[in-house]
């Protein structure tokens, strides 16, 4: 991460609406979010701008999002934060920047869905809307999806390096879901639309249940199983069930093995997050471990039965 040098602040964000946007320029400012790639801020009742602050891959990121989110998201069953104004570099902020809509919800990783039926329900009917076949020249996933084969290395360290720091009581039985799910068929389908960034964090929750969807940065088209791996990491027990029975068209086998690798491998980063958080150490999240802890335990007691 490579925070930006330059200060956010409700005057910064104000100017650079004054100088491109001006009839948004009266709007109150609040900060909302700082996350791993941009900052988050609330303007007036209704609408948000996101400004990129952590990363250089975060400009590309914010204009795949003003490309091709406002086409999906009028299908989609659940509120996401649609762009509405683009703002381009400038002597007051170097980096382009985007105003959206504002999406209302308290991330999952601070108030997890706890209603079984209506979170299956709504998870599933929003991954049944996105999951389409994707155009020609639609993103792809810098590193995400495709053969699980590949990320085996990475795979191999993290188990490694939650299990020295004593977070996985059984790491051999990690190790075999892994397995298993790297020894699936491919994927030989379309590429569908992703999210590709289906975290606790990215996720909205109120009332128990899912109430809005963010950060479409990572939007790209590939292998559904790398969304249907949030169930296990999204989801409360005793839900990833109705969940697959809900998904349209139903996930074949090799599909749902293919997530559960998936799966695995989100949860040991939301586990190693969580417990640098825990640490204060930095990049840390202690509010990803409860939920990478809970999914590897659902993972693990379904693959002994």
């Amino acid at each position: 991460m490579t925070h930006s040098e330059i200060e956010m602040t409700p005057d910064l964000i104000l100017g650079l609406l004054h100088d491109q946007h001006p009839d948004l320029a009266d709007h109150p400012v609040q900060l909302g979010a700082r996350g791993w790639d941009n900052q988050l801020w609330r303007l007036g009742d209704d609408l948000a701008v996101r400004l990129p602050w952590a990363t250089e891959s975060a400009d590309e990121l914010l204009r795949k999002e003003y490309d091709w989110l406002p086409g999906l998201a009028p299908h989609l069953p659940l509120p996401v934060p649609v762009p509405q104004r683009i703002g381009e570099p400038s002597a007051r902020f170097p980096r382009p920047w985007i105003v959206t809509t504002w999406v209302p919800g308290t991330p999952a990783d601070r108030a997890p869905a706890t209603r079984v039926a209506e979170s299956a329900d709504a998870l599933a009917a929003f991954l049944t809307a996105l999951h389409r076949p994707a155009p020609d020249g639609a993103p792809a996933g810098r590193g995400r999806g495709g053969p699980l084969a590949d990320h085996t290395e990475g795979f191999t360290q993290q188990l490694a390096s939650a299990t020295e720091q004593g977070l996985i009581p059984d790491p051999d039985a990690v190790r075999a879901v892994w397995e298993d799910a790297v020894a699936a068929p491919d994927w030989s389908g379309p590429a569908l639309w992703l999210h590709g960034d289906l975290h606790p964090a990215n996720v909205l929750t109120g009332d128990g249940t899912f109430c809005g969807v963010i950060d479409f940065g990572d939007l790209f088209a590939g292998d559904p199983a790398y969304d249907l791996a949030a169930a296990w990491l999204l989801l409360p027990d005793g839900a990833v069930d109705r969940f697959h029975d809900a998904y349209r068209p139903a996930a074949d086998p090799a599909t749902l093995r293919r997530a559960r690798g998936w799966a695995v491998v989100k949860a040991l980063v939301c586990i190693l997050i969580g417990e640098a958080g825990v640490h204060g150490r930095p990049g840390g999240k202690p509010t990803w471990g409860p939920p990478g802890h809970a999914s590897l335990r659902r993972l693990v007691a379904t693959a002994r039965h």
